[in-house]
């Protein structure tokens, strides 16, 4: 196969360019010209823009235990038409990803069942650090730790827990932070004045700043005292951000892209169609954000992906589930951001495909070179479209950016050298390979 025509975005740069593809691999790229053999299939990308598949290291696909919301199937198809060909699937499941049993059950589901790439990280709990020297780490990114309470319930709250996990712990760690005991002291204060389901524009409030920057903090000293490598998930805050120093390998942040699209204003507007946790803040906090993508102090950008039905979601901060599904618009909201100068096209290929593969250590994926995994998008600018119902793949059947317009297409995603979506339809006989690393 070759795709030719249109502009490449890898490795800091931006240029015309072929892409040569044989079998499930890059053979060649090709700068300027076009190439000619018999036997190949010619895809023309002109006025396009060929960018390696992302790698979204932070979803939640509800499989297995969880399935009237979300499964494998439907996630993964969702993830295909967002031009995501890779995903870091998260634990709190039912049963819980914190068993080798439970962990290799996963892998046998997204073998039959998943359309693009997949692996899945290992939940710590109180108890289950002595599994740790167990895991399979050519399978696996890492570890999942929450160190706040948050959907499934899988806190880990014990001093003398937290010290096994980061001491013992040789691969990745990736921290959901934010402090319980805070976050329960707020929710009492709120319930108190505002009945038993305050409203849901008071989840940041009781979600607190204070709950996130104590909680992340603890983390990082935690890391530093055992020399743990640590990636904080959906990091909020302007204060967090600043515990971090910037283009660091070994203590890293990761923003979502809820909380670089939305701010306080949007609660009036969609409710808790966008109450997640760690909650979204005010546009102060959404700007340092925006500028930590550019400034280094951001890794990595993620989606939390966090599927629930429409009815789970209704209630204000006690009742209304957290959680949202951003995957199929991941890609074009970033692209979004793009537009309006925020960051480059340079940089949102570092972020969301470039760093999730160097800070995990994915083999052979994240980068358009020769002899990687053909995992490779199509995108097409100034090509307006509406989020209607009827596009959305996720199984929960809602977005919060329905009735949105965008101006960025995803016309076709290449996983391992096959076309898993192309101009609207995933391709059903398409299954993905599970994900390989090499931890240093």
């Amino acid at each position: 196969m070759i795709i030719q025509g249109g502009t490449i975005v890898n490795e800091n740069r931006v240029f015309k360019g072929t892409v040569v593809i044989d079998d499930d691999r890059i053979t060649d790229i090709l700068e300027e010209g076009a190439v000619f053999r018999e036997d190949a299939t010619v895809i023309d990308a002109t006025g396009c823009y060929i960018l390696p598949g992302i790698i979204d290291s932070h979803v939640h696909f509800r499989e297995p235990g969880l399935t009237a919301k979300a499964d494998m199937e439907t996630e993964s198809r969702a993830a295909a038409a967002g031009g995501v060909t890779s995903y870091f699937d998260m634990p709190n499941t039912v049963p819980q990803t914190t068993t080798l049993e439970a962990l290799e059950e996963k892998f046998r589901l997204a073998a039959q069942k998943s359309h693009v790439n997949y692996s899945f990280f290992f939940g710590a709990t109180n108890d289950n650090y002595e599994l740790f020297s167990q895991l399979p780490a050519d399978r696996i990114p890492g570890i999942k730790l929450f160190m706040g309470s948050s959907t499934g319930n899988m806190l880990v709250d014990r001093d003398e827990a937290l010290d096994k996990i980061f001491s013992t712990a040789r691969l990745p760690l990736m921290a959901h932070c934010e402090d319980t005991a805070i976050i329960n002291r707020n929710m009492a204060h709120y319930k108190q004045l505002f009945g038993e389901d305050p409203d849901v524009r008071l989840h940041p409030l009781i979600r607190s700043e204070e709950a996130c920057l104590a909680s992340t903090t603890k983390a990082i000293e935690l890391a530093i005292m055992h020399e743990a490598r640590l990636h904080v998930a959906h990091v909020t805050t302007a204060e967090e951000l600043s515990l971090f120093a910037p283009y660091t390998n070994w203590i890293t942040a990761e923003a979502t892209v809820g909380h670089l699209y939305f701010s306080l204003t949007d609660y009036q507007r969609l409710g808790a169609k966008i109450k997640v946790n760690p909650a979204i803040k005010n546009f102060r906090d959404c700007q340092a954000l925006r500028d930590g993508l550019m400034d280094g102090h951001i890794a990595t950008i993620g989606t939390d992906h966090a599927p629930h039905l429409l009815e789970q979601k209704q209630g204000g901060c006690a009742k209304a589930a957290s959680g949202m599904p951003m995957i199929q618009f991941s890609l074009v909201t970033m692209l979004e951001l793009v537009d309006e100068g925020i960051l480059s096209l340079e940089r949102l290929v570092e972020l969301m495909c470039h760093n999730p593969t160097r800070l995990f250590g994915v083999r052979q994926r994240g980068y358009l070179r020769k002899g990687f995994k053909a995992d490779l998008i199509i995108v097409r600018p100034h090509c307006p479209w509406t989020v209607t119902p009827d596009v959305i793949l996720s199984k929960c059947g809602w977005s919060p950016m329905e009735g949105h317009e965008y101006q960025w297409h995803v016309e076709k995603t290449l996983c391992n050298g096959r076309w898993v979506y192309v101009d609207g339809v995933v391709a059903a006989d398409v299954r993905g390979e599970e994900i390989q690393f090499s931890h240093s």
